[in-house]
Order: C-alpha cells, then structure tokens, then sequence
C-alpha cells in the first residue's frame, strides 16, 4: 500500500525510528487510587524508562504500510472520561473532572459509554491559536483524537498499532475537534477494511452511530447538541492523512518552542532538539512523587443509568 500524499517523510522518519516503534513494547505504571481524582497511569518504554505517551511515543508505527501508534484513553462500553494529562510533566492518563467531580459520559440509549476504543495519536496537536481552513474555528488544545473500530475491548493505556480509514469533523462548543476513525491493524476484520467505504459495507450503521453519539453525548450536562463540518460527513483516509499531518507539524513547532503552547507541558524524554527534554533521573522523580497506588474507590451506580434524548 502506498502512503497517502503527504505523509512520505513522516513514514521515513518512522522507519528511522524503527528500533523505538518495532521492537519497544510500552508498560504503564499506576499511581495514587482508581476512581478518585489523584489516579494516574504512567508509561514505561522497552527500558523501563519513564515517557511521555504524548511527547515520546513516535506518531508513526515501523511498518511497510502506513500504520499509526494508538493510545487507548477509553476502552469500549465504559463511562470514565479518561484522557492524556496535557498539562502535567510526562502526561500520565487521568480521569477528567468537571465542576469538582470526575466525569463519566452518559449512556444515550442505546449506547452504553463509549461505542469505540478511544483515545489519540501521540506527537499532535490541535493549536487553539490556528483557525482551521476548514471548520473556521481554532483547535481544542489536545492531540488528535482516534475512535478505534474493531472487535477487541482495549485497555485503558494499551498502545495499538491502527489503519487510519477516515475523518469526521466535530465542532464541539466552538472548537475543531477532528475525530480520526480507525481500526487496528490486529483486528479479524483490519484485511478487508481498508478505507471510510468499507466501514459502511462491513459494519453498517456504524458511522450514523458515532455522528448521533457525538452529536448528544453533552445533552445530559444541559448542553446543546455539537454540530458537524460538511453535515457530518466522513472524510476518507487520505483527507484524515492530511489533517494527521498538520496536526504533527503543529506538535513539532510546540515541542521547538515556535509555538505558544500556553499550559501544555512539554516535558518529554526522547524528542531530539526538544527544549523541554529532561533527564531519566527527572522523569523518574515525577512520577515517584506522585501518590502510591491503592486500591479503587466503588464507582456511583448513577453511572450506569439511561439516558433517553428527546427526539
């Protein structure tokens, strides 16, 4: 398979990479108490170093075939808005809180959670100070994000090598929040899908899922509904390639300090040239501080309700 245009040079950098994406298997390492604010997930390399998922983990997967590094912040059919901690040193996975408490979405019958495996690739960045050509409106300050189709429930933190097979465009409260669609490349079905069309044909009804669920996952917080650019349509693979692309070059100028990056933290382990790059000592010192771990607090049963969106 050919790369997509535009993405010749990031394929290349990644084969150079080859030693970190082939053969490294990544670890995490839990601190502080499950279910409670002070939870966090750090992430260890095939040395046992300390990383930034974000920052140090290669975009690109070593591969023959255009093949993107996943971090798995949700896994399917859960409720715990998990998510990369971009503004804490080494952007350990945390659990989002909003008005003092932790967040969980709201089951919109018929969902329950989240319908995919869900999470971002690594070295991006959606800049809150560029206005897409596109959407018209600035980015949501986080790396993009990938809802990951395929049969497995993933782990919160797993690492998933995934086809990238198409886009849709959010606009969630006034900010571009591009959703990149993707499967991984392990998945039984990953050989006969291999762009937005073969979604529709293999797995129907599960694109008008994911724009319903997109479109009302904040009407239970008394939000209004998000809106879509192009109606909601899904972009194909080398438009998601595209966007992939920008998003990394805005990544670049962030890491380099050409790029006002307001309170995401830089700091990282491996990013060569990177002002932000700290020490192995450094990093092992951040995530000691951090809170042993412990066992969960029991989660709500309020989690677990339906909600019934007005139609």
């Amino acid at each position: 398979m050919r790369a997509p245009r535009g993405l010749s040079r990031l394929l290349l950098a990644a084969r150079g990479w080859g030693r970190l994406g082939a053969m490294a298997r990544y670890s995490t390492e839990q601190r502080g108490r499950p279910n409670s604010p002070d939870y966090r997930l750090y992430f260890k390399n095939a040395d046992g170093k300390y990383i930034s998922p974000f920052h140090d983990i290669p975009l690109l997967a070593a591969s023959k075939e255009v093949l993107y590094n996943m971090i798995v912040e949700v896994p399917r059919w859960t409720n715990a808005k998990m998510e990369i901690a971009t503004e804490e040193p080494l952007n350990p996975i945390k659990q989002d809180i909003k008005k003092g408490k932790l967040r969980y979405v709201a089951n919109i019958f018929p969902h329950k959670g989240y319908i995919w495996n869900y999470g971002a690739l690594p070295q991006t960045w959606e800049d809150p100070n560029h206005t897409d050509t596109i959407t018209g409106c600035c980015g949501d300050n986080d790396p993009i994000d990938v809802c990951e189709i395929g049969s497995k429930v993933r782990s919160s933190g797993e690492i998933v090598q995934v086809k990238v097979l198409g886009v849709l465009a959010l606009v969630d409260e006034g900010e571009t929040d591009w959703k990149i669609i993707a499967i991984s490349v392990d998945d039984p079905e990953a050989h006969k899908i291999h762009d937005i069309d073969d979604v529709k044909k293999h797995k129907p009804g599960y694109l008008e899922a994911t724009v319903d669920w997109f479109r009302l996952y904040k009407v239970p917080d008394d939000k209004p509904e998000n809106h879509f650019a192009f109606n909601g349509e899904f972009k194909d693979k080398d438009f998601a390639a595209e966007i992939i692309k920008s998003t990394h070059e805005h990544w670049k100028a962030l890491l380099h300090k050409k790029a006002d990056g307001g309170t995401i933290n830089c700091t990282n382990v491996l990013v060569s040239g990177s002002p932000f790059c700290c020490s192995e000592e450094d990093a092992r010192s951040i995530v000691q501080s951090a809170p042993v771990h412990v066992n969960g607090d029991s989660v709500s049963p309020e989690v677990d309700f339906w909600y019934f969106c007005p139609k």
